[in-house]
């Protein structure tokens, strides 16, 4: 089965996705709406193409990929700039640069991001409340 990548970006108020080279671009309020409208997106892509885009034909999944500033400004209800600066190592101040779009991270700052993530993924997952 293949990966199919969606581009998921930060729109101001909501959220918006497409498949690069693929015609199909849809928005939602959150990821969960936004990955129901870009899956009807693609049923009435393939009903109306009886020759889709080589993406889109046989087994296939969707591979939802934020990039940083995305994540971090979707996310700031939930994470403030300290808490995921205390999650990552990454310096606050640098966590604005990286929101406001001012600075892309290098590849070593975002797997810093993704692992702190997952870390403190994983420490939720093993909690048991009473």
């Amino acid at each position: 089965m293949k990966t199919v990548e969606v581009i998921v970006e930060y729109a101001g108020k909501n959220l918006s996705a497409y498949i690069e080279g693929v015609p199909i671009v849809t928005v939602g309020n959150d990821l969960s709406e936004l990955e129901h409208n870009m899956r009807e997106a693609i049923e009435l892509y393939l009903e109306d193409n009886p020759n889709p885009c080589e993406q889109l034909t046989g087994d296939y999944e969707l591979k939802f990929r934020i990039d940083t500033a995305t994540f971090i400004n979707y996310y700031s209800s939930i994470f403030t700039k300290a808490a995921l600066s205390r999650i990552t190592g990454i310096n606050e101040r640098q966590l604005w640069h990286y929101a406001a779009g001012v600075h892309k991270p290098r590849r070593k700052q975002a797997e810093k991001i993704q692992n702190g993530i997952k870390s403190l993924t994983k420490e939720l997952e093993a909690i048991s409340l009473a």
